[in-house]
């Protein structure tokens, strides 16, 4: 949020956009822009926040860290605070992701009941989303706080399903924003080879197409060779083949000219896009298999063991530490800020993405808005929500709702902790709703291909 801030201001500038209802200010590089647009940077930048906090809480050793500092840790109880002390077998870990995004999925489930019905920005309601942000901040620290006070008892288990069932809700939404962007993609390279130079822009699109497609066939090709067993791992075989055949399917229909007659900016970029990221989630749900036979380590692949045991007995070993990070985890995090960042500022034409995400047609930051300064001389960002909202702040801060549980479930890998809480293992219900999402998400586009069609009396323009 302190992009947003005029450099310099003043502090009561300042303190008028922080603590008060007044919109963000605006600084020289930005100097142009919406109020929307600004609110949902700012709620973005909350959640990236409490993101980063849990990504340093769970970073290897950082117990070990902890406990190095005199009279910090405290042990023996499952309460975070006694006496001055820590817990910090409950403040770092699966434990700490699990109460910092308890506390932001409360946050946002908070405004999103707040805001419910919301028309315009003349409503009381609309000054506390646009402005009061340093009494958000302390809000949400406040709930953060308490959050790490709820004892271990039967609240892991019950909060891997919760998110379990909200990661898969903004599953859909990443792809239907996904969707969203190629298609915004797709007609602007269009536009602009229509304007000129359309052997580079139509090459470059064909670039770009052939190399989403060939990254998703060569995806497909080593899960069936890393991934898949002669006699073993049939779930496997059928997840892969399954999404093969229909992307296939939705790159045909994609270019069928009846589609195109309806949809004339629709193609095989948008296609190509969405197939690369259903192999992205048929990869992330085969690496959530609790059978290691058909889910061998990404380290196993790369670094395969040369040497062989000795004979005699295998010595017990004690389970060794929870591995967090994984390839999957990194690109699921580099695809959750995307898909954040470009539903803060997305400035959608699509009539049936704007239907599915709640949203108006509408700008998002602009040039060809002119912020003008006000009494104290300080720009400040347009209110473009005086006749009506650009996008339901409701169906926004659920969306953050959501995501804040995708973080939960991305940064532990989906683990399922085992009755004693002393663990973390993969399940089959992750597995499940990764793949269920990736079949709901190709759905969901064939239908932004086929609407036209099957209903021609709606207007999809």
């Amino acid at each position: 949020m302190g992009a947003c801030l005029a450099l310099p201001c003043s502090i009561a500038s300042c303190a008028s956009c922080l603590c008060g209802s007044a919109p963000c200010l605006l600084s020289s590089c930005c100097p142009s822009t919406y109020n929307s647009t600004m609110s949902r940077l700012a709620f973005s930048f909350l959640l990236l926040l409490g993101t980063m906090v849990s990504v340093i809480m769970i970073l290897p050793g950082m117990e070990d860290n902890l406990k190095k500092i005199p009279g910090f840790c405290a042990g023996g109880s499952n309460i975070p605070f006694i006496e001055g002390k820590v817990n910090c077998n409950v403040i770092v870990g699966y434990k700490s992701v699990y109460r910092m995004c308890f506390a932001m999925t409360c946050f946002f489930f908070l405004f999103s009941i707040i805001m419910i019905r919301v028309r315009s920005s003349k409503d009381p309601r609309a000054t506390i989303q646009n402005g009061f942000w340093f009494f958000k901040f302390l809000l949400l620290v406040g709930i953060t706080v308490g959050a790490f006070f709820i004892p271990d008892g039967v609240f892991t288990t019950v909060w891997y399903y919760f998110g379990a069932v909200g990661s898969f809700l903004f599953i859909i939404i990443q792809l239907i924003l996904l969707v969203d962007f190629a298609h915004s993609w797709n007609l602007s390279w269009l536009e602009k080879a229509e304007e000129g130079n359309s052997k580079g822009w139509y090459a470059a699109l064909l670039t770009v197409t052939f190399l989403n497609y060939a990254l998703a066939f060569s995806a497909m090709v080593l899960f069936y060779v890393y991934y898949t067993q002669p006699d073993d791992c049939t779930e496997h075989k059928v997840f892969i083949s399954l999404n093969f055949i229909f992307c296939v399917i939705v790159s045909i229909v994609s270019i069928l000219p009846k589609v195109q007659d309806a949809q004339p900016a629709s193609g095989l970029l948008q296609a190509s896009l969405i197939s690369l990221y259903t192999m992205y989630l048929t990869w992330s749900a085969m690496t959530n298999n609790p059978n290691k036979t058909c889910n061998p380590s990404l380290l196993s692949l790369v670094q395969p063991s040369s040497t062989t045991p000795a004979p005699g007995p295998v010595p017990t070993q004690a389970p060794g530490p929870v591995q967090w990070w994984n390839a999957q985890s990194i690109v699921g995090l580099l695809i959750f800020l995307f898909c954040t960042l470009y539903a803060s500022i997305r400035s959608s034409t699509n009539a049936q993405v704007n239907r599915l995400m709640q949203t108006e047609e509408g700008t998002g930051l602009t040039s060809d808005v002119e912020a003008t300064p006000g009494e104290d001389g300080v720009l400040r960002a347009v209110d473009n929500e005086e006749d009506g909202v650009t996008y339901s702040y409701t169906f926004f801060h659920f969306s953050l709702c959501l995501a804040s549980l995708y973080i939960m479930m991305t940064l532990t890998n989906w683990y399922k902790p085992d009755t004693e809480y002393e663990a973390m293992k993969t399940s089959m219900p992750a597995v499940w709703v990764k793949i269920g999402s990736s079949w709901l998400g190709l759905g969901i586009f064939l239908w932004t291909l086929v609407a036209p069609l099957v209903l021609p009396d709606r207007d999809f323009n």
